[in-house]
């Protein structure tokens, strides 16, 4: 019998004993079929689990300094400190879980510590440079090519909306009301909600489906990709990678140094705020489920006002 069919509760260390993982799996599942956990979560506590199995292979190891010698294996490892929260709340639900389905007796993970994230300020784009970004693709002069129209509809839903990029790829043609200016996004958990986008975006992403969309239509174009509002060069639904890669061009070309789609979102966000809008709106249109999540950028306002400050004032 191999190391990973080992099916006795003592197993031996440093291998991951077959009723831990196929434990795993079964909780993978949970989290996604009835916890509608994302598909992200799920693929990231599933590794995580994996890889705690290969330190704590058994149940009757599964104890709360087994958990700390783990969790201090990954600092050793050089982990950043929001991977090492996020191995912390996969364990803590790995281990309700089990307890419920008597895999274990006591919730070895109950007393586990969250390691204490820093609040890093997220970088933001001034008004100028937004739309240096946004109007990019569409800068050259002669007849815009397909991908030019998707990646300036795109650009122009990132900021206008603070959506993620994982909910823009999401979209589908009918999730987006151009007459009415607002798109149906369905965010983390499946939750859904409508944000509101203006006349530019509007136009952008009518130019993308009057002149842009069907040029990218191919063979690969079936089954979910055929309602995507957004494709790739191959016909497929376009993906967060290449998304990522089409924002990375764009801000070599303007010089807005190390842009990122969460970084328009960041962008977006701070300057609503900036802009007198309501915090607690503000928090409606990025989904974010906790308003302390959404004071982060009045925190980042702050930070733009003491610059603003130091650059223009005799005083300062």
């Amino acid at each position: 019998m191999g190391e990973h069919e080992t099916t006795s509760l003592d197993g031996s260390d440093g291998s991951r004993n077959r009723q831990m993982v196929e434990a795993i799996e079964d909780f993978a599942e949970h989290q996604s079929l009835v916890l509608g956990r994302s598909p992200a979560t799920v693929k990231s506590y599933r590794s995580d689990l994996l890889d705690m199995a290969e330190h704590i292979p058994t149940f009757t190891q599964f104890t709360i300094n087994k958990l700390r010698s783990w969790l201090g294996r990954s600092v050793a490892q050089g982990k950043a400190r929001s991977t090492l929260a996020r191995r912390t709340a996969a364990v803590r639900a790995f281990s309700k879980w089990a307890l419920r389905r008597g895999h274990i007796s006591a919730d070895a993970a109950a007393r586990l510590a969250t390691p204490k994230l820093g609040r890093n300020l997220p970088s933001v784009l001034t008004a100028d440079d937004a739309e240096s970004v946004v109007t990019r693709p569409l800068a050259a002069d002669g007849p815009a090519e397909p991908e030019a129209l998707r990646d300036a509809a795109m650009l122009e839903l990132l900021y206008a909306t603070g959506m993620r990029v994982a909910e823009l790829c999401g979209l589908d043609l009918g999730d987006v009301d151009l007459d009415r200016g607002h798109a149906r996004v369905t965010g983390k958990g499946n939750k859904q909600r409508v944000v509101p986008f203006g006349a530019s975006a509007a136009d952008a992403v009518k130019q993308w489906l009057a002149h842009g969309r069907s040029p990218l239509v191919s063979a690969n174009t079936t089954g979910d990709a055929y309602q995507a509002l957004f494709l790739g060069a191959r016909g497929g639904r376009i993906d967060q990678r290449q998304v990522r890669r089409i924002v990375d061009k764009i801000a070599a070309e303007t010089g807005t140094g190390d842009l990122t789609p969460h970084g328009l979102r960041h962008s977006a966000a701070t300057h609503l705020l900036e802009g007198g809008a309501d915090l607690r709106v503000v928090q409606e249109l990025l989904g974010h489920s906790s308003l302390q999540t959404t004071q982060l950028y009045t925190h980042v306002s702050a930070e733009r006002l003491k610059e603003v400050f130091k650059q223009a004032h005799p005083r300062a």
